[in-house]
Order: C-alpha cells, then structure tokens, then sequence
C-alpha cells in the first residue's frame, strides 16, 4: 500500500518534469521472480527505473538511512521504506555482502523483483566499472532467477555532484533480454564461475549502455580519484612554499628614525641697515663774482 502511494507521489512528478524514455519493457516478466542487475550513475536511479515498470522492485540501501535519529532520519527512513528499498548493515567483517545475499534471496523467494547494482556503488566518472561477484552471482545461482540487464542513460547529468538544482533532461533506461544460468546450478561457491556470471551480466550492461568499461573496481576507483585530488592540492601547497622560499626576501625598512631636530637655519643675518650717509652738502651756488667797479 505505502509503496503504491509512494509511486503515485513520486512517479508521477518525475515522469511529468523528465519524461525518462525506456526499450525493453517487454523483458520484464509480468510475474515470477527476476534480478534487475543495473549500472549505477545516480542516486535517482533507484526511482527512476521503479516509476517506469508495473511492477515493485526492492533494492538494497545502506542502514544508515533508516536509522539516522531526529525527525529528519525518521522521514528518511519512511521514505526509503515507501520506495521499496531494504536496509543492509555494511559494519563487520563482510560488510553488506552477506546482508545483501539474504535479502535478494527473500525477496526472489517471494516471486518479487529485486534490483541490484554489481558496481556496488556509483560510478565516480559516468564509466563502467567491474562488477562485485558476491552478491548478484551467488543470489542468481542460490534461486535460479533470470537475471535482467538494465542500463540507466544520463542520469548522472541530472544533478551533478555540488548542483542543488537537478537539471530538466530526458534520461532513458534500456532493458536488456533476460539471461538463464541454469547451468551453473549448485556452483554458487565457485568463485571461477561467481566470476564469470557476474562478467557476463556487465557485457550485457556494456552492450546497452554504451559506457566505456574500466576493469577495476568502482571503490578503487573512488580512492584514487580522492588520493589524486589530495597529492594535487598538496603539490600546489608544495609549490606555493617553494615560491616563497625562492623569493629573495626584501631588506628590512629601518625603523624610521626620529626625526632630527631641524638646524634650524639661522635667519640670514640682516645687514645692518648702512648708516645713512650723511647727506652731502648742497653744491654751494657758485658765486657770481662781483661786479667790479671802475675805480
């Protein structure tokens, strides 16, 4: 019941904003128990595919999604639940193989669909990357069930890591034919033929897909895009201490010395005013000799 609601509430907006196109649909049996093996680009990928198919699909997530407290863990937990996802404990030794195992098997054992991504995570970079052989293959063999390759197209490009709005594109799922290993019955703790199952399944994947496949693990990968990022930034921090080091380091600027106490410059010396000459006698007016008198 809470899943059909779920799938109404949450199906419905996304086929409305995205419009996911899907081929292959035909391949799922309307009844009966199949794995669903898919590559893994988004965390949107496990409503994406379950809103486009009649049928429930159970996944596997993490514990801690159910058991965060507060009321934000306990509407995850709600919602996780709606969606038909189950909580796998990834502590101890073996981590979420076990877990997983026993709750594919449950699920199949009650004629459902269960859904699974041998990556065992998303991928880091839009590649394919090898599958885990622990679980898809041993839960196949233990049952018996078909399993279905899916293939999930530009999910990733929805919402990219650090955008917090998702983007409106058309992602597409391609559903491949489904594949019998019927004839390794019984062989489930052959890890030779785990191997091979599990390689045949990501062909397949491949094959629909289109993805460039990497034939190293997705949390190997993770790791060295992390360690590579962390020598790059320690490089730069290397390189931005050797430039500092490299850089001829400036003389110091003296403290200012006080400042001197001006000389201060003796006012020119006023020349004494000159005496004032004394005036000079006036020309004393030439003397007109006297007229002679005829003696």
């Amino acid at each position: 019941m809470l899943y059909g609601t779920m799938k109404v509430a949450i199906g419905g907006p996304l086929k409305i904003a995205f419009r996911p196109w899907v081929e292959g649909l035909e391949n799922i049996p309307a009844e009966g128990p199949a794995i669903l093996a898919s590559n893994h680009l988004s965390f949107s990928d496990s409503f994406f595919l379950p809103s486009m198919l009649d049928r429930k699909v159970t996944f596997i997530a993490k514990a801690e999604y159910f058991t965060t407290p507060g009321l934000k863990g306990r509407l995850t937990a709600a919602f996780f639940k709606g969606v038909g996802q189950l909580p796998v404990d990834r502590s101890g030794a073996r981590g979420a193989g076990e877990a997983a195992i026993k709750s594919g098997i449950e699920v199949l054992e009650r004629g459902e669909l269960f859904g699974i991504y041998p990556e065992g995570t998303r991928s880091p970079d839009g590649r394919l990357y090898r599958g885990k052989p622990g679980g898809l293959a041993r839960v196949a063999l233990a049952t018996g069930a078909p399993v279905i390759p899916v293939a999930m197209i530009d999910t990733e490009k929805i919402q990219p890591p650090g955008k917090v709005m998702p983007k409106l594109m058309r992602p597409g799922i391609r559903i491949g034919k489904p594949l019998d290993f019927s004839r390794y019955q019984g062989m489930e703790h052959d890890r030779f033929v785990l191997r091979a199952v599990t390689d045949e399944v990501m062909y397949e994947i491949m094959k629909l897909s289109g993805q460039e496949y990497v034939d190293i693990y997705a949390t190997a990968a993770k790791r060295q895009i992390t360690d590579a990022a962390k020598a790059a930034k320690e490089a730069e921090k290397a390189e931005k201490a050797a430039a500092t080091a490299a850089k001829p380091a400036e003389p110091e600027t003296p403290a200012e010395a006080p400042a001197a106490a001006e000389t201060e410059t003796p006012a020119e010396t006023e020349k004494p005013a000159a005496a004032d000459a004394p005036a000079e006698p006036d020309a004393p007016e030439a003397q007109k000799p006297e007229p002679q008198l005829p003696g």
